[in-house]
């Protein structure tokens, strides 16, 4: 019998990137998830990527440490600038400089090793917080960047950066996501969530997520701090 095919999945721990696991399970592959300890204000993000990697039945899952927090610059790497509770125009300071870019080089390498050729990567350009590195001009041109960069690509062996969530509404997420069988209470999104993994309900990511259950008609299974 013919193995399945490797996939490379990002895995943060929140909720985006648990239904893009299920979604390329789903699709046959045998997915090897990737988090990262980047400086992020919180640890409970990587204990739901531990949850979600075994409930949805990863054959792997690494957790690769870097310091993006040394460059600063986010909100959500630096306790010294507040995390946002009320909408901001433009780029939001949550937003984490040349953090896609870095993840996804470092799945890419991964991918390599492994013999990987397609690499999953929740982003979403509908309901988001306006991230340049979630647009799908960002992911078109990595791609293209992937395939000059590695002796895979160089040898014909093209790699795809894969997109399921782009186009979809996080209503059309969370519905997609149920019906693969996820369990959305073992996933972290809040910016500010505390050790436990209790959301504090008012940042971007929370009011996001709120909205998205509830446009769904699914019931939210988010623990909060209050109420």
């Amino acid at each position: 019998m013919n193995e399945p095919k490797k996939a490379v999945v990002l895995l943060s721990g929140g909720l985006d990137s648990a239904t893009t696991l299920a979604i390329a399970r789903g699709e046959g592959y045998a997915c090897h998830a990737i988090s990262f300890r980047y400086g992020q204000r919180h640890a409970a993000e990587l204990a739901a990527a531990r949850r979600v990697a075994q409930q949805l039945g990863a054959v792997e899952h690494k957790t690769v440490g870097i310091d993006l927090d040394e460059i600063g610059g986010s909100a959500l790497t630096d306790p010294h600038m507040e995390v946002p509770t009320s909408p901001a125009e433009g780029i939001p300071v949550t937003y984490v400089p040349a953090r896609n870019t870095v993840f996804l080089a470092l799945a890419l390498g991964w991918a390599e090793v492994l013999g990987a050729r397609d690499i999953f990567i929740g982003v979403n350009a509908v309901d988001y917080s306006g991230y340049p590195d979630c647009r799908p001009e960002f992911v078109a041109a990595f791609e293209r960047v992937a395939n000059l960069a590695t002796r895979a690509g160089v040898e014909g062996e093209r790699f795809r950066i894969r997109t399921p969530l782009i186009h979809l509404s996080k209503a059309e997420i969370i519905r997609e996501g149920t019906r693969l069988g996820v369990d959305y209470a073992l996933t972290v999104s809040c910016y500010a969530a505390d050790q436990e993994g209790r959301a504090c309900g008012v940042c971007d990511s929370c009011r996001l997520r709120r909205a998205g259950f509830e446009a769904a008609g699914i019931s939210d299974p988010t623990r909060y701090r209050q109420g």
